[in-house]
């Protein structure tokens, strides 16, 4: 062949070249040769009728390939005779005609596989699991229609029955035919039936991302197809961006907070973080469900049917769901409207969410379920926090809150009725900044945040995601809105919170502490009612089921706390045991022996040190 540097737009087109490729029998040589040459041809800027010619010359040197077989029944062509859009295929034995398919032996019919045109056209390799699907075209009254199964349906006689219901021909009778027929046709033609990688994930795949930068289809769930096609562009950039800059300049920090956690979804992967959940809180009317549909239509169609969902549904929805979208924040709308599945259990929820990993499951076959697995952010809004829902630390720890005040949106109808119009336009911009920035700056950039950030009172999860978000906003502003409207550390530390808040334990205290200054009758023998101990010189002597009973009402461990109070010299001990002995009434008691004043000593007084916090710092007289 002639060197690549001397074809030029016109001699790379020449017969010869193709005759010179379809010559080569060496199968590598041949890939090797198309693959140089459409590459010269790009140069040249022939690409496109460069392989227009090829997929013609492929075509005519299959059927020439095809029609060099030994015919062992003379009366057969050997192919499929379907009118339509598909392509002809070789079947070997079978007759495939307009009136269905059959099999024969020895040149007679012997029976009936399917009794309407069908075939399969692809292929599907989905990318994270390796599994296939396979694309059938069948024909029935006249027209052609599509599906995509499972490969397995169509190799078991006993699975492939239930396409009956999507209007194929098979019953118990046929199935073990049409099962042949299928497999027949496919490994026939396996060289010329395309295969179509596929994933049931959206987002990151390597450097690529899931719909923006592949020819890569969806084949997951189709609970999940709506919302998949929602990712999607529509309206006109300008428009989009000359809106939410008009927004961002208004200084509501609910709007470039949730903008923020929005872009940040995608960022999680990429910077080693846990998903974790940003909650905009409030009164009703202060524009919460605007702004779920601004930060949706980042990335998709913000109509309710479309890509943001809620809580109406169960756990298992919800990992399947958060699986699908992968690396895409998931946006629920109102914490309060949840199923009772969800609210039975508001607290697993949160964690298992923020783990990015659904639970084991076996499926029918006592096999183990792929696992779902996501790192993004999960966005929500309701009248009240979404803590307010949990009481672990834990749990807390892995929510953002941002409190929604009143009148966010001057016209928030129109802010409404402009997303619905213009929205997926900035998703794809987004992700063209972060590969042209590259992970390692993003990575400094964050790590640049984590200090400005750092606080020996907040909890380190938190400023984590915090550090991520704000990361995602200086990558959005800069290249996106470039409005200089960041957010500053300052606002950004308003919604974390501070260490002893969190602690489950500190919590306890703090519980403990107002159930007896809410109930000091119940410490008081000469009040006829129920009695949970005694008051005495700052501290609370509390019955040791009493003490049980408060705890577990409130949702905390007792014997957590006691270990962390005796390490706080929160509680007095006696013999290694994290109780005392009390008489009462003559009777000895085994109490917690509660101080009241974290700050009080062993005898019931405050140390000097802690006064002076107190004293004024100028006298009331000289």
């Amino acid at each position: 062949m002639e060197p690549l540097a001397r074809l030029d737009s016109k001699s790379i087109l020449a017969e010869d070249i193709f005759l010179e490729i379809f010559d080569q029998e060496d199968e590598i040589m041949k890939a090797r040769m198309i693959l140089s040459l459409t590459d010269r041809a790009a140069e040249l800027g022939v690409k496109k009728k460069f392989e227009e010619l090829l997929k013609a010359y492929k075509k005519v040197d299959r059927e020439a390939k095809q029609r060099e077989r030994k015919k062992p029944i003379a009366m057969l062509d050997k192919w499929t005779n379907f009118e339509g859009p598909y392509n002809n295929m070789f079947c070997g034995a079978w007759i495939a005609g307009e009136d269905g398919v059959y099999a024969q032996n020895d040149s007679q019919v012997d029976a009936v596989a399917c009794y309407h045109p069908i075939l399969p056209v692809e292929r599907m390799k989905n990318l994270e699991t390796g599994e296939e699907q396979i694309k059938i075209a069948y024909k029935r009254n006249g027209r052609w229609d599509e599906i995509i199964v499972p490969k397995t349906m169509v190799t078991s006689a006993s699975k492939i029955v239930a396409l009956s219901g999507r209007g194929i021909s098979v019953t118990s009778e046929n199935a073990k035919l049409l099962v042949r027929f299928l497999s027949d046709v496919e490994n026939m033609n396996d060289s010329h039936i395309k295969v179509q990688y596929s994933t049931s994930k959206l987002g990151w795949i390597q450097n690529d991302f899931i719909p923006y930068d592949t020819e890569i289809v969806f084949d997951g769930d189709q609970r999940f197809r709506q919302t998949y096609d929602s990712v999607s562009e529509r309206g006109n950039w300008e428009i989009w961006q000359s809106h939410m800059q008009k927004l961002r300049k208004s200084g509501r920090l609910e709007i470039k907070f949730m903008m923020a956690a929005s872009f940040a979804s995608v960022l999680v992967s990429l910077l080693g973080g846990l998903p974790f959940i940003v909650d905009l809180w409030g009164e009703t009317e202060g524009g919460k469900t605007v702004s779920l549909m601004v930060v949706a239509s980042i990335w998709a169609n913000p109509d309710e049917s479309a890509y943001i969902g809620d809580f109406k549904t169960t756990e298992v929805a919800l990992e399947a769901k958060a699986d699908m979208l992968n690396h895409l924040p998931m946006i629920l709308d109102d914490t309060s409207k949840t199923s009772s599945r969800i609210r039975d259990n508001f607290e697993g929820m949160v964690y298992d969410m923020c783990s990015g990993k659904g639970k084991s499951r076996s499926n029918k076959e006592l096999g183990i379920n792929r696992e779902n697995r996501w790192r993004n952010c999960i966005l929500t809004n309701g009248e009240r926090p979404l803590n307010s829902y949990v009481s672990q630390g834990g749990a807390i720890n892995r929510i953002l809150e941002v409190e929604c005040k009143d009148n966010v949106y001057e016209d928030p109808q129109e802010t409404a009725e402009l997303v619905k119009k213009n929205y997926g336009l900035a998703g794809k911009r987004y992700i063209e900044a972060l590969k042209s920035i590259g992970k390692e700056e993003l990575q400094r950039m964050q790590k640049e945040f984590q200090k400005e950030l750092k606080d020996d009172e907040a909890m380190q999860k938190q400023s984590l995601s915090l550090a991520i978000l704000l990361t995602a906003d200086k990558v959005a502003t800069d290249y996106l809105f470039r409005d200089g409207e960041y957010i500053t550390i300052k606002q950004a530390k308003t919604v974390l919170i501070n260490r002893n808040d969190l602690s489950d334990n500190e919590r306890c205290y703090r519980y403990l502490k107002d159930k007896i200054a809410m109930n000091e009758q119940k410490f008081d023998a000469e009040n006829k009612v129920e009695q949970w101990g005694i008051l005495e010189e700052g501290r609370a002597i509390i019955y040791n089921q009493a003490f049980k009973d408060l705890c577990k009402n409130g949702g905390f461990s007792d014997k957590a706390f006691l270990s962390w109070a005796d390490r706080k010299g929160l509680i007095e001990t006696q013999g290694g045991r994290m109780t005392k002995v009390k008489k009462v009434g003559g009777n000895p008691v085994r109490c917690v022996f509660l101080k009241l004043n974290e700050n009080l000593d062993e005898d019931g007084f405050e140390s000097v040190e802690t006064m002076e916090m107190y004293e004024q710092e100028e006298l009331p007289f000289k």
